[in-house]
């Protein structure tokens, strides 16, 4: 061994970049394999750990993974401030990503993560509605227009192709108008027509999918509006107390969630848990072991189905890894060297 070790090159990504080389075909690729590996329980990844900043209204999460078959290893860091935009100007969610390198702990790379959080949170409600809604659905409702609003549809326009209608709401009118104005100019050949609608009921009466993507704390799709055979992905649950469902719809569906830990903390369910609305019992399995084919997805037709998406850490680190591997390749970012 000689004296002088090799010096650590890290790669910097700033969220200009990963948005250049980032494609969602394949981000649903990797979020894919992402839930196959967690379901087959070839991944570590503790439960993500909060940092609560009450005076400031906002929180911070750290999230750790490893998928060990594919020997891809990350941790991201991401915040939510639902203040921000309206205080600041600033994004309500920033993320920082670090690819390490599980043969020799190496930081690969540090990105931003914000991107990939948006993109990835999209890629998992396509693959779940893959799995879970009725084949070749017709009407999409979307509910909330904030930046998940634009990922989760491009992400179901790419899984799905094309859709007669595509419905919004937003509490806030001029911003589902704005949003289905970039719809059509986006999606003019694959989506018939495009509407911002005046109410809740509207995006979701006769829809074969719908998304709920908001920080509500209170209910705001209702159990009577919800017909047979909808698949509904929930977004906007990702801390204890937020709640967007109507309790009622949950005893009636078939309710699939991402991770046991974090859906019943923070996840849809966490509410209805915590008031004794739902048990345990209630949750019919989760959406990796779906993919991986240990179990079973929609049973029929007329079924309801939920979808309680948390975010797993894996679905950054596998999207991190396609970023690095294509910055890489097309030479993209710059290396540091920060560590000594």
């Amino acid at each position: 061994m000689s004296a002088h070790h090799t010096s650590v090159k890290t790669l910097l990504l700033t969220g200009k970049q990963v948005k250049k080389i980032l494609a969602m075909e394949n981000v649903l690729g990797a979020v894919e394999d992402a839930f196959k590996h967690k379901g087959l329980e070839k991944v570590q990844m503790p439960p993500k750990a909060y940092l609560f900043y009450e005076k400031f209204d906002g929180d911070l999460r750290t999230m750790p993974s490893y998928v060990e078959d594919m020997d891809v290893s990350a941790v991201k860091i991401v915040n939510v401030h639902p203040q921000n935009a309206k205080n600041y100007g600033m994004r309500t969610v920033m993320g920082l990503l670090v690819l390490i390198d599980p043969h020799t702990g190496a930081p690969l790379a540090i990105m931003d993560a914000t991107h990939i959080t948006d993109m990835r949170t999209g890629a998992a409600s396509a693959i779940a509605s893959k799995y879970l809604a009725r084949p070749n659905p017709r009407v999409l409702g979307i509910i909330g227009a904030g930046n998940q609003a634009r990922t989760q549809m491009l992400a179901l326009i790419t899984q799905y192709g094309s859709f007669d209608e595509v419905r919004i709401f937003d509490l806030y009118p001029e911003k589902s108008k704005a949003v289905a104005r970039q719809f059509r100019r986006l999606y003019r050949d694959r989506i018939g027509k495009v509407r911002s609608v005046s109410s809740a009921k509207d995006a979701v009466s006769g829809c074969d999918i719908v998304v709920t993507a908001t920080s509500s704390r209170s209910p705001i799709v209702m159990d009577e509006w919800v017909g047979e055979g909808t698949h509904i992905n929930c977004i906007g649950a990702d801390a204890p107390g937020k709640q967007e469902l109507d309790s009622r719809i949950l005893k009636r569906a078939r309710v699939i969630i991402d991770d046991w830990e974090q859906a019943s903390h923070s996840g849809e369910i966490n509410v209805p848990l915590s008031k004794g609305e739902l048990t345990k019992d209630d949750v019919n399995g989760e959406i990796g072991r779906i993919v991986a084919g240990l179990s079973s997805g929609r049973q029929s037709d007329t079924e309801i189905t939920v979808f309680c998406s948390t975010g797993l850490a894996v679905q950054d680190s596998l999207t991190a890894k396609i970023v690095y591997d294509a910055a890489s390749k097309e030479n993209v970012g710059r290396f540091v060297q920060i560590v000594l």
